[in-house]
């Protein structure tokens, strides 16, 4: 299936910019996925947590607008079809390699303890992605919480830091991020989020310790007392894992390498080279072999299943079709649009990707940006024009990308991972808009503070 797709997805960006203007009601597939995923919980819980029930919601509301996107413009469901199967391939990778490295162990549950943990998985995040940082910590974190009634909160900050912000210093980190590395934004130009990076991690970290003392001081006398008592040291299981983590990540690092390989070396003409789908091909031979050399016990004592991925891959694929007309509109709308200022951009570019998917936001933008088309390499028209306005620019359109997948469970696909692994864990997380009510109070702030210190 990935050879075909990309030849396809090739194919389609041949054929240039979309001709076909979808009228606005076609959005209302999309918006009805997100009503879904919002409202169905509320009031049918116990038929949502099947994923063939979810399926269901997907088949009803993508098969239709499928086919009516297959009638206007082909070329757009080829492309979003490819984008979702590259999405996947990278998120199952990750999630059952990381699913085969366990540390274990039950250490003090209080709050010092639980901001290291977060801190480090803040940091990890940008150097094995924001999935493998996530699946990696999220059970152990889980597991020296088990006592306290008062978790909901942890799991929270560790979607705004782990699962996204943290993603932000390097191409590795998150999706839009890498786009930008393969349309000719330098490896190490991300780095330069660091000075917003830096300051909002701290800044949340710091407020998730006073709010974890508060709940740490709720907690009844007998938690803590079996706290006290049940400190088991941390080892970690299923190392050799981290070596395929470590193939992942340079299957997605030395990609442009392998191309100019194939090309240079083997012959193959270019366009052939870029459908060929070797980083994918190693992405599953890495997560076939972490399965095959990993213990069954390590997977066992992870309490380890493909639940949370196939409520990904169901739901995402719902998004990713029913979102088609939405991004149509926001190309032909864009150009259009009065978006000029740094300030702008984040906002625009955050605020969208916070329920479309972040990836062709970013380049929807970041061809704004530009002021034209960004195929491969182009991005560096926007670094190499001489004017610190541009940097900014992709500053802004980084950031919004990557930190305002934090406002929704759908923004950036690990939330909705954590999200399922901690209800399995028999913690009640909030509902769509509940999990939105704590992101408005505590994110939205903080984004303004960015805003009116670097964006302005």
């Amino acid at each position: 299936m990935l050879f075909p797709l990309a030849a396809l997805a090739s194919e389609a960006a041949e054929a240039g910019r979309h001709l076909w203007q979808p009228p606005l009601w076609s959005i209302t597939g999309f918006v009805l996925m997100l009503l879904s995923i919002a409202v169905i919980p509320l009031v049918k819980s116990h038929w949502w947590e099947s994923n063939r029930h979810k399926g269901y919601v997907v088949a009803a509301l993508g098969i239709p607008l499928g086919l009516y996107v297959i009638h206007h413009d082909g070329h757009a469901l080829v492309r979003s079809l490819h984008e979702y199967e590259q999405f996947l391939i990278l998120l199952a990778s990750l999630f059952v390699i990381s699913g085969g490295i366990i540390l274990h162990g039950d250490i003090h549950c209080r709050p010092r303890n639980n901001v290291v943990f977060l801190a480090i998985g803040t940091l990890l995040a940008s150097f094995i992605g924001t999935t493998g940082a996530a699946m990696l910590l999220i059970r152990p974190l889980l597991a020296s919480n088990s006592e306290r009634k008062h978790v909901k909160h942890t799991v929270i900050f560790f979607i705004f830091l782990v699962a996204n912000i943290g993603g932000s210093l390097t191409p590795l980190g998150d999706p839009p991020l890498f786009l930008g590395y393969l349309r000719g934004v330098p490896f190490t130009w991300t780095f330069r989020l660091w000075q917003l990076w830096l300051p909002t991690s701290l800044f949340l970290l710091a407020l998730y310790f006073l709010l974890d003392t508060y709940f740490w001081k709720k907690e009844t006398p007998e938690a803590r007392h079996w706290d006290e008592e049940h400190v088991i040291p941390l080892k970690l299981r299923g190392n050799l894992n981290f070596l395929f983590l470590l193939g992942v990540i340079a299957s997605i690092y030395f990609y442009p390498d392998m191309l100019k390989f194939m090309v240079g070396r083997l012959g193959i003409p270019e366009s052939q080279a870029e459908v060929i789908p070797v980083r994918e091909a190693l992405m599953v031979l890495m997560a076939v072999l972490s399965w095959k050399f990993t213990p069954i016990e390590n997977r066992r004592d992870q309490k380890f299943t493909f639940h949370p991925i196939i409520e990904v891959a169901v739901l995402f694929l719902g998004i990713f079709v029913t979102m088609i007309p939405a991004l149509v509109i926001l190309n032909h709308w864009g150009p259009t649009a009065p978006i000029r200022q740094p300030w702008h951009f984040f906002w625009m570019t955050g605020g969208l990707s916070s329920f479309l998917d972040n990836a062709p936001t970013y380049l929807t933008f970041l061809s704004l940006g530009t002021g034209q088309p960004v195929p491969e390499g182009m991005a560096r028209v926007l670094l190499h024009q001489g004017a610190e306005i541009k940097q900014v620019t992709l500053l802004s359109i980084s950031a919004g990308a990557v930190f305002m997948g934090a406002n929704t469970y759908i923004g950036n696909a690990p939330n909705f991972m954590v999200k399922s692994i901690a209800e399995e864990n028999s913690i009640k997380m909030p509902s769509f808009f509940g999990y939105m009510g704590w992101s408005v109070a505590i994110l939205i702030p903080t984004f303004i503070a960015l805003t009116l210190v670097f964006f302005l």
